[in-house]
C-alpha cells in the first residue's frame, strides 16, 4: 500500500512540475541567472506550506495516513557536509539545468536529453556515497528496494 501510494504522490508531483514549467531548461537558467522570480515563488510557497503543515500535524500529535507513524522532525546540527553538499547541488543544478525531481519529470515527458543528466546524477549519487564510505565509514547508499 505504501508503494502504491508513494507512486501516486510521486506521478502527481511529475505532473505539477512539468505543468509549473520546473522541467523547462530555459525557464530554469532564467531563474539562476535571476531574470524570473517564477520558482523562487513557487519554493517558497512550498517551504511555507511544508513548514507550517508539518508544525501543526506535530502540535496536534498528529499520525501519518498511510503508515500510522508519528508526524515528526529530525533536528540535526549543521556540519561540513551540508554546506559542501549544498554547494555541489547548486553546481550541479546550474550546469544541467536540473535537480533531481524535474529529472524524473524530464523522463516522464520522453526528453530524450534527460537520460544524459540522469547518468550524470547517477554518477555523482555513487561518488558522494563512496567518499561518504571511505571517511566516516557510517554511510551506506544503495539503489531500489
Amino acid at each position: 500500500m505504501t508503494r502504491l501510494v508513494a507512486t501516486a504522490f510521486g506521478a502527481g508531483f511529475g505532473f505539477v512540475l512539468a505543468w509549473a514549467q520546473l522541467t523547462d531548461p530555459e525557464r530554469i537558467r532564467q531563474m539562476l541567472l535571476l531574470e524570473d522570480a517564477h520558482y523562487y515563488l513557487m519554493m517558497a510557497t512550498a517551504f511555507a506550506v511544508g513548514t507550517l503543515g508539518t508544525r501543526l500535524l506535530r502540535t496536534r500529535r498528529a499520525h501519518a495516513l498511510v503508515t500510522g507513524e508519528l508526524v515528526s522532525v529530525e533536528h540535526s546540527a549543521l556540519e561540513r557536509r551540508h554546506v559542501t553538499g549544498s554547494i555541489l547541488f547548486g553546481l550541479g543544478w546550474a550546469v544541467t539545468n536540473a535537480c533531481p525531481g524535474p529529472i524524473a519529470a524530464q523522463l516522464g515527458q520522453g526528453l530524450w536529453w534527460s537520460l544524459l543528466t540522469l547518468a550524470g546524477f547517477l554518477v555523482g549519487a555513487r561518488l558522494q556515497a563512496d567518499l561518504a564510505l571511505r571517511t566516516d565509514g557510517r554511510f551506506r547508499f544503495s539503489v531500489g528496494p
